[in-house]
């Protein structure tokens, strides 16, 4: 009788493996379809006045940002960092609150963490600063118009700025901001990009969710 429960716990154990590994599968074969499909995005002349970098990481994607006067009036109630005269760049991001705000290394990242952002979470944006980036740097380097760069600024801030939060950072000059909307499996920080480069222009998939997702949607567009 124990081993029949036994073995009805095993199989029962071993459909639930399957199932999530099944949808895993699924959640990546739609994220490639989404980086793959036309997103909707906003018609604005071309140039190349500023440049915008991308940073890759294995799960999350930061923009790289000049350090122009609207970029530092911006972005400048994250860190008192945004204001020193020897930063050239601001990395920007945005994700699940408890997740972004805790998880400095793949060490630090806790299962409740996880399954919050997954289920859904607040949402905060992060900013850093850095000095200037050697012309031999690789990252994906996109070339936007001062009318595109204005709309980029303009997409993140309606992220919804708001007060910064208390005790959160990694590096000692970086910082985060409560934001807007509410974070989940379906809306992550890689959407966010996303959906922040077609808001400025830059034609990108519809759906993102994933840093292959945007590699993706930058390769069709002849980008990366």
């Amino acid at each position: 009788m124990i081993g029949r429960a036994l073995r009805r716990t095993g199989r029962f154990a071993g459909s639930l493996v399957g199932a999530a590994l099944a949808g895993a599968g699924l959640y990546l074969a739609a994220a490639a379809l989404g980086g793959a499909i036309p997103g909707r995005v906003a018609v604005l002349p071309p140039g190349d006045a500023v440049e915008v970098g991308l940073l890759f990481g294995p799960i999350h994607v930061d923009f790289l940002l000049p350090a122009t006067p609207p970029t530092r009036a911006l972005l400048r109630d994250a860190s008192a960092a945004v204001d020193d005269p020897g930063v050239a760049h601001l990395i920007v991001g945005w994700g699940a609150r408890e997740f972004y705000t805790t998880a400095a290394t793949f060490a630090d990242i806790t299962a409740g963490a996880t399954l919050r952002a997954v289920a859904g979470d607040a949402s905060v944006l992060r900013v850093d600063v850095t000095g200037p980036i050697s012309p031999a740097a690789v990252y994906p380097r996109l070339h936007l118009s001062a009318a595109q760069y204005d709309a980029l600024l303009a997409a993140i801030a309606e992220t919804g700025l708001g007060p910064r939060v208390a005790g959160a950072g990694f590096t000692g000059t970086d910082g985060f901001l409560e934001a807007e909307p509410r974070f989940h499996a379906l809306r992550t920080c890689n959407t966010w990009v996303g959906r922040v480069l077609r808001g400025a222009g830059v034609p990108v998939g519809a759906w993102t969710p994933t840093p292959y997702s945007l590699r993706l949607s930058l390769w069709r567009a002849g980008l990366g």
